[in-house]
């Protein structure tokens, strides 16, 4: 087992290299100007979400596509992933996130575009789509679409189930003491509730989950920043010179360079918020929408929620208490989370327990539907309870076994999973572009699409 895991272990290192990380930003940045800057329509994106089409075909309202989306993306990352970040990239890995996002915002239109330009209703009425649908339908290429389909349902089994009912099992025992089958038990239970209901009970959890526990987050952040008043400031300050110039950081960063903090920023702008992966526009595809640019506004938030304004405020939280409490331990990422929340008495603590176990599972919700899309797509079927069953089951015991190798697994099932739909993308900017012009920017955006 030790072999097959580093061998897991060294693709992955060399799935998320520098030729992904290039692969991806490069894709970000290409579709930001192919497509005109979608992301000066941000706000409109954001007013979208909230309203309601109910005339419009789809199976769930967009804010529930949206909050959907937003659970399988919120995850531990955006808490320990950036903390990680910072502590072997120094604290300008923040600022390449941060960019990351932004420019991330266009690849997440594109991929919720696209979604809805090639989906399909099935004999049960419900929607589907996705790049598989997108490689299919748009590109004729099926046998890149079966690929794409086979890493999702691989990759929802590992980086959406198995790992993160282990996170929320570990952080019950060492906080609390439950033995982990009893936490594994209990997730099982509550998963059960909401995955067998489908897309449109994991949706109505979503809509009322994610916007709670990203509120308490956010709220939580404020306050460390409140009492770190007087550092925010030099903070802000030292993220941007140590992007570029990591010596700024200090003694305590001894060996990070510009590389280091481009890298560990980037790769985990990327991971969070997966723009370019493919995951997202699974579910975009199932909104209440009467043209494919509204839901591709909609989608876009998606991204600057996550990375631009969560993992954003986890930075700077992180690199403020750094500067005021220099006896913090920065070399851990998750140590360095759980001493900066603990400077808020009595509950710090709890709260970084809470987010992490609702991130964690509101995760294992959005990744159970992208999962069975995928086996759906591969069967040829409409309804799969064999694969809702195999994934709660699979809970169970990614709560009570070492994960080691199932991470190294899952990080490689990501990176294939990017690459089909990176293809699609790129190869189907052009219809992209022209969908955007015909209803963004020649002011059509409540029209209804028409065409087959």
């Amino acid at each position: 087992m030790t072999t097959i895991n580093e061998f897991f272990q060294a693709i992955s290192f060399f799935l998320w290299g520098w030729p992904m990380i290039i692969l991806l930003l490069g894709t970000h940045v290409f579709l930001t100007f192919r497509l005109r800057i979608p992301q000066r329509k941000l706000l409109t994106g954001i007013r979208l979400s909230v309203k309601k089409d109910p005339e419009a075909e789809g199976d769930v309202s967009q804010f529930g596509a949206l909050a959907t989306a937003l659970a399988a993306t919120i995850g531990t990352g955006n808490i320990v992933g950036v903390a990680t970040a910072v502590a072997l990239g120094g604290p300008g890995a923040v600022l390449w996130c941060w960019l990351t996002g932004i420019f991330g915002i266009s690849t997440k239109f594109a991929e919720g575009l696209l979604a809805v330009k090639y989906r399909v209703k099935g004999e049960n009425g419900q929607m589907y789509g996705g790049p598989m649908y997108a490689l299919e339908r748009g590109l004729n290429m099926k046998w890149l679409a079966m690929l794409f389909a086979i890493f999702t349902a691989l990759a929802s089994f590992g980086i959406g189930c198995t790992v993160q009912a282990n996170s929320i099992a570990l952080l019950a025992n060492e906080t609390f003491g439950i033995p982990t089958w009893i936490v594994g038990i209990f997730v099982c239970g509550l998963a059960a509730c909401v995955i067998l209901g489908g897309v449109k009970a994991i949706a109505r959890v979503c809509t009322i989950f994610v916007p709670f526990m990203a509120l308490l987050y956010v709220v939580g952040c404020i306050v460390i920043l409140c009492m770190n008043s007087a550092y925010v400031w030099p903070a802000l300050q030292l993220i941007v010179d140590a992007a570029f110039h990591p010596e700024a950081a200090g003694g305590g960063f001894v060996g990070a360079t510009v590389m280091m903090a481009a890298r560990y920023g980037i790769a985990r702008g990327l991971f969070s918020n997966e723009s370019g992966m493919g995951s997202a526009p699974i579910v975009a595809a199932a909104a209440q929408t009467r043209n494919p640019v509204r839901q591709a506004l909609v989608s876009s938030t998606a991204t600057f929620w996550d990375t631009v304004v969560i993992c954003a405020l986890t930075g700077v939280v992180l690199v403020s208490s750094i500067i005021a409490y220099p006896d913090i331990t920065y070399a851990d990422g998750a140590a360095l989370t759980k001493v900066a929340f603990s400077k808020i008495p009595y509950v710090g603590a709890p709260l970084l327990t809470f987010g992490i176990l609702t991130f964690a599972f509101s995760t294992i919700l959005g990744w159970s539907y992208y999962g069975e899309s995928a086996v759906n797509y591969i069967e040829h079927r409409r309804s799969n309870r064999f694969y809702r069953i195999l994934y709660i089951v699979a809970l169970f015991f990614g709560s009570i076994i070492n994960l080691d190798i199932i991470w190294n697994i899952a990080d490689c099932m990501n990176a294939l999973m990017a690459i089909p739909n990176l293809v699609a993308l790129l190869l189907l900017s052009g219809v992209a572009a022209q969908e955007t012009k015909k209803y963004l920017w020649s002011g059509r955006l409540d029209e209804e699409d028409h065409d087959p």
